[in-house]
């Protein structure tokens, strides 16, 4: 299981969730308009859960039904090459 970030991450990119990832597994490029959740380096800690300040970030088995599309966006960030 992993954690997967979600809509209201858009065009915020506070990066919060990254200052305190103890696996640093939380990435994002200029072009890209949120943070993404590398599911392989990601060891389930919540940490990042608890400080996002737009409540952007779930398990994956617990994304809202609206919000489930960003499951597929994470994954693509890191199969597709994007991440760095």
């Amino acid at each position: 299981m992993a954690f997967v970030i979600t809509q209201p991450c858009e065009n915020v990119k506070d990066g919060a969730c990254v200052d305190v990832c103890p696996a640093d597994c939380i990435e994002t490029t200029d072009k890209a308009d949120q943070y993404f959740i590398d599911p392989e380096r990601c060891i389930d800690c919540d940490v990042c859960v608890t400080v996002c300040p737009v409540d952007a970030i779930y398990r994956d088995s617990e994304v809202p039904a609206e919000w489930e599309s960003y499951i597929a966006k994470n994954n693509d960030f890191f199969n597709a090459g994007d991440a760095s």
